[in-house]
């Protein structure tokens, strides 16, 4: 029974819907003494996860009963925001009897980063470096639960919900077939132009902007924010790699503010921005400090809230991880002594604050659930849209395919999650994409 869950899994494609698109299959085979349904959605402005469990509660819970089942793990645990009642009455109804807990969570940054959740949750330490397995615990996102349910029930991934905010007429959270494109789903929110608008793919502190707007959305895509060209976000977003070296040689005044305030520091991981800044700063450095850079989880604190100078610590981290793997050297292993820092309970990032540092509480609005069916007739579905290797088409240029048939599978012998068609239509063209097209009309 349970290799046939986990085949199942795998053929629906399910991956983890909230993050990098780890595939399922893989994940749920291990065993575990805890399961974590990660529901605290941290990043500004998105709306999916807290709706979807006061909308769908059983099918979370039952998505969990699952993954316990699989993992053989003895006890559940759904963590979620204080702020998220409708959800948490919806599911207090369902876990009623079960060996499933709920854990309220603060309304802080970055309380969905795994590392903090399973700690949080659990009081347990991961180490640098690893993954909630190295402490017996495994973490699924809401929809990743819910696709679960629905691949046991013989269902394939083929669908991705997503807030779409920002500078839009109507902000709501959609449902919409996995490849349409991104104009496509702004224009179902009601807008059309985007004449000296950018937009932010994800969430505002680690989503990136979208250089054509015609790409698609994949099964990780969780929000699409619209924001004018000026507005202060988007100008720190897409400040060159060179300005941000060049900034942070003149003006890093060692204040620390991005240490203190970095949630892996204060879970004891061996990471100090500021020395990494004074580093950058007088052209030199030992690799020991270098390899701090590994240690960054790029959850954007330092740049977007602790540098009173506006300077980047995160992308000095991203630009040495890149150089250093390069040249083929790995991280350290995790500290003997990693120990959580006292003061880390007095130094979460409120969100409302970081909100409001962020320039974006105008857009901090309601979001609703709107289940309704968009019509797409035009995707276009990334052949890698998940961690690992990516797929090779099963079907040609002139193939007819159903929703939810099977288009693509991973290789043989690597990790990766198969591709399903997500609408009724012909492949027209196959890149590093399968394109399908209805025989409905176009969108304009």
């Amino acid at each position: 029974m349970r290799e046939e869950l986990i085949q199942k899994i795998k053929e629906a494609g399910v991956v983890g819907a909230g993050g990098a698109g780890f595939p399922t299959h893989v994940k749920v085979a291990a065993k575990a003494q805890i399961v974590i349904v990660n529901g605290a959605e941290c990043e500004p402005l998105l709306r999916v996860d807290q709706q979807l469990m006061a909308s769908q509660a059983a099918k979370v819970v039952m998505g969990l009963e699952i993954v316990m089942s699989i993992t053989g793990a003895g006890e559940g645990i759904i963590a979620l925001k204080s702020k998220y009642k409708d959800a948490i009455a919806a599911l207090e109804k369902e876990i009623a009897g079960k060996p499933i807990r709920i854990h309220i969570l603060n309304d802080f940054y970055p309380a969905g980063d795994e590392h903090l959740i399973v700690y949080e949750s659990t009081g347990r330490l991961i180490p640098q470096g690893g993954i909630p397995l190295k402490v017996d615990c495994i973490v699924n996102n809401v929809e990743t639960l819910i696709n679960i349910v629905d691949a046991v029930a013989g269902k394939p991934v083929t669908d991705t919900y997503l807030t779409i905010t920002g500078e839009v007429n109507q902000p709501m959270t959609i449902k919409l077939p996995i490849g349409t494109s991104i104009i496509a789903a702004l224009g179902f929110a009601g807008y059309h132009d985007l004449e000296h608008m950018k937009i932010i793919e994800g969430g505002p502190m680690m989503g990136n902007i979208v250089d054509d707007v015609a790409q698609p959305i994949t099964k990780t895509t969780k929000g699409l924010i619209l924001l004018p060209q000026d507005h202060p976000l988007i100008k720190s977003k897409t400040l060159p790699s060179d300005k941000v070296l060049r900034q942070s040689r003149v003006s890093c005044m060692q204040c620390r503010y991005c240490t203190d305030l970095c949630p892996r520091y204060l879970l004891g991981h061996k990471i100090e921005p500021h020395k990494m800044m004074l580093m950058v700063k007088h052209l030199q450095g030992d690799e020991n400090t270098m390899k701090m850079a590994f240690s960054c989880s790029e959850c954007g604190v330092c740049e977007q809230y602790a540098c009173i100078m506006g300077l980047s610590p995160r992308a000095v981290n991203a630009m040495l991880k890149h150089e250093l793997s390069k040249m083929g050297i790995k991280p350290d292993p995790s500290p003997a002594n990693q120990t959580v820092d006292p003061l880390r309970k007095h130094r979460k990032i409120p969100i409302k604050r970081l909100i409001s540092r962020l320039a974006l509480t105008q857009y901090d609005q309601s979001a609703p659930l709107n289940e309704q069916n968009y019509p797409v007739h035009n995707v276009a579905i990334k052949l890698c849209q998940h961690i690992g290797a990516p797929c090779k088409p099963s079907v040609k240029v002139g193939s007819k395919v159903k929703k939810g048939d099977a288009i693509a599978f991973p290789p043989t012998n690597g990790i990766g999650a198969c591709l399903h068609a997500s609408i009724d239509g012909v492949v027209k063209k196959i890149t590093n994409s399968i394109f399908i097209s209805s025989s409905e009309g176009s969108e304009k």
